[in-house]
């Protein structure tokens, strides 16, 4: 189990029959209305958000002074450098205001710090080569909110500074001509949740007098930006990412789709899991392993055989970053076997790779539920990076430590910072002492957030799965659906990935279906056991068939249905709905009794767990499986004296009682008083 909690969402019938009416498939219904979404005209805006106007980019302060001062370097012909960030975001931004203002006819050079040498931001040194350049304009993306120094160092060199980000504000803002980021004080622009990206699209838009026509030339880019950085899937975002989905799916970029090629993409559709996951680590590795010029040039060329070349080196990048990356993560969870950091972790090391020590403070964030921040140490000076976990705000956190460090920045997920060796120790103290007081004293629980439970399987076929598929775009504010199915039977398990991941056939209601669960956890669930899967539904594409396929997201031994037949079974009251939930019909019972005579005339007292015997009942029948019903008729048959049961090895030896006599099964004490508490007596 990776939560301790299933918080299964309230379903609303009468919504979700709404929705149904109006020609929106079951499943897709219930997921919608699950998220309040149950009107029709609710459920019609939010799945066609890739139509919807984006806001007036003017409406954001600054944007005017910055417009001015760009359209005067591009009617002076003065020599401009988009100065962005190394991540993924950072990296579209440059590569979307670099090509849009070439296109424009500006003089541009892309200039993107190296993460080893010069770290993050705006620096004194870069400004000084790009003033000897003959840069007279200097545009940052994705940075720049806090480079206050540098700023006027670029002003003393004769160098104006244009600032567009999207990181948190501190008390001073860069006297820049233009700080342009939606998380000013003073900045009344509705939508706050732009990606550094984001931003630089609206520039852009505000540049030029078709600003449409740049939502669609640029929408590719801003789409993986905003998926990478993690940002909320609402409200322009959501239009920006349906838009960019849209462009990459028709007329990827040469280097786009060279990268898709290589990363075994190509033939397949890409979504925001797909960049999240597939694409935006490959563009990532680049400037974490210090490279980042290979990205840009890869997204800005229009070279099919260049492009390739790069996507190939991009991949390789990748693969260096992940051995890398498990040498770290596997040091971090020795280390905090010996010592626990249950608060909030803080680890320091002289050994390790700058650029990979975000993904690993990410891993161990999910891995013990807690905060991390991982400090790579050279000379007594540690560069952190630190992620989030459970609502802990990390801008506050590090506003709280300032006295301790050196400088720092980010957002309230993921930020940065730079800290003396000597202060470390004092640093991890703090961290904890405030992560504790944000989580109000007390440690919040790990908790799923589920949808839907399902109780039939049969809703999860491919046109149901592929409906499901327009909630995209996926991520912060919009998350995959996750379905929940209790009382699963194990038919089949394997490990595969070299033992890393755990491969399920999962069977309920007579349905079999395929699941994988991802870096498993240490429990493996017994074949015929039961268990409670919680899942994202997934279409996977091999050798040309198509098939559904459960990707878990947690597993459990079943609970709910074990544990009210345990309660039925101590004799402890039930509600009305229990009750309900275990009452039988005739039916059921003569389907058992006729399954249990022809297996005993052919085979002896069938030895079977419950679970088997409800399935192979239900198929005999035609019928829907029931464990709960079966286990009931069981006991009533006991009870009444036409059956022995005895269990061993959890299974069932079921022996029919020969009788002269009829036997009256409406006389039994189990089903009078599973019909008084249901309210049927």
């Amino acid at each position: 189990m990776r939560y301790k909690i299933w918080t299964v969402a309230q379903p609303d019938l009468a919504g979700r029959a709404r929705l149904e009416r109006e020609g929106v498939h079951p499943l897709t219904a219930a997921v919608l209305s699950a998220r309040g979404l149950a009107s029709v005209e609710q459920a019609r805006q939010y799945l066609s958000m890739a139509d919807m106007p984006l806001l007036d980019s003017c409406l954001m302060r600054d944007m005017d002074r910055a417009v001015a001062r760009v359209r005067q370097a591009l009617n002076r012909g003065e020599k401009m450098a988009v100065y962005g960030d190394y991540d993924v975001d950072g990296i579209t931004s440059t590569c979307l205001l670099t090509r849009f203002l070439t296109e424009q006819g500006g003089d541009v050079t892309a200039y993107i710090p190296d993460r080893l040498e010069e770290g993050y931001g705006l620096n004194r040194a870069a400004v000084s080569t790009l003033a000897e350049q003959g840069v007279k304009l200097i545009i940052t993306v994705d940075c720049g909110i806090t480079a206050v120094e540098e700023v006027l160092w670029a002003a003393s060199l004769g160098v104006d500074v244009v600032v567009t980000d999207h990181h948190e504000c501190k008390n001073i803002l860069p006297a820049a001509c233009a700080v342009v980021n939606p998380h000013r004080p003073d900045c009344d622009y509705p939508f706050k949740g732009l990606a550094g990206v984001g931003v630089a699209l609206k520039l852009a838009m505000a540049l030029s007098d078709h600003p449409d026509r740049v939502l669609d030339a640029y929408a590719d880019l801003a789409a993986i930006g905003t998926v990478a950085d993690v940002m909320p899937v609402i409200g322009e975002n959501r239009t920006i990412i349906q838009r960019g989905l849209r462009t990459l799916e028709q007329r990827p970029r040469p280097g786009i789709a060279a990268l898709a090629a290589q990363a075994g993409l190509e033939g397949r559709g890409v979504n925001s899991v797909t960049i999240g996951y597939t694409l935006a680590p490959r563009i990532n590795a680049a400037g974490r392993m210090g490279c980042a010029g290979i990205a840009v040039e890869l997204l800005l060329t229009d070279d099919v055989v260049r492009a390739e070349e790069l996507a190939a080196d991009l991949c390789r990048l990748n693969k260096e970053r992940q051995n890398v990356e498990l040498g770290i993560f596997e040091q971090c969870v020795r280390r905090l076997e010996r010592e626990p950091q249950p608060d909030a972790i803080v680890l320091a090391d002289e050994s390790w790779h700058q650029g990979v020590v975000g993904i690993v403070a990410s891993r161990l964030t999910e891995q013990y539920n807690c905060p991390a921040m991982m400090i790579c140490l050279s000379e007594g000076v540690g560069k952190g990076s630190c992620r989030s976990y459970g609502g802990v705000n990390l801008f506050t956190v590090l506003e709280g430590c300032q006295d301790l460090l050196e400088a720092f920045g980010g957002h309230e997920l993921a930020a940065g910072f730079t800290v003396r060796q000597e202060n470390i120790p004092a640093l991890r103290r703090r961290v904890a002492q405030l992560v504790r007081e944000q989580r109000a004293g007390g440690e919040e629980a790990n908790a799923l957030d589920v949808d839907v439970q399902l109780d039939d399987l049969r809703l999860l076929d491919l046109p149901e799965v592929e409906q499901l598929e327009r909630l995209e775009p996926y991520g912060a504010g919009n998350p995959r659906p996750v379905l929940a199915v209790m009382g699963a039977k194990v038919v089949s398990r394997s490990m595969v990935g070299g033992g890393r991941h755990l491969k399920l056939k999962l069977n309920k209601q007579g349905v079999n279906l395929d699941a994988i669960f991802f870096s498993a956890s240490d429990w493996l669930p017994e074949p015929d056991s039961l268990v409670d899967a919680a899942f994202c539904p997934q279409i996977n594409e091999y050798r040309g068939q198509r098939s559904v396929q459960l990707q878990l997201v947690d597993l459990r031994p079943a609970r709910q249905e074990q544990e009210l037949y345990e309660c039925y079974l101590h004799g402890m009251e039930l509600t009305g709905e229990q009750a309900r939930r275990l009452l039988p019909v005739r039916e059921e019972f003569v389907a058992l009794w006729r399954w249990l005579k022809r297996q005993t005339d052919l085979n002896g007292p069938p030895e079977h767990s419950a679970a088997d015997i409800a399935v192979a009942v239900a198929r005999a029948a035609g019928g829907k499986e029931d464990l709960l019903h079966t286990r009931v008729c069981l006991d009533v048959l006991a009870e009444r004296g036409l059956t022995r049961m005895t269990a061993a090895d959890g299974r069932l030896r079921v022996e029919l009682i020969p009788t002269a006599e009829k036997v009256d099964l409406e006389a039994s004490d189990i089903l009078r008083r599973l019909r008084s508490m249901a309210g049927q007596e």
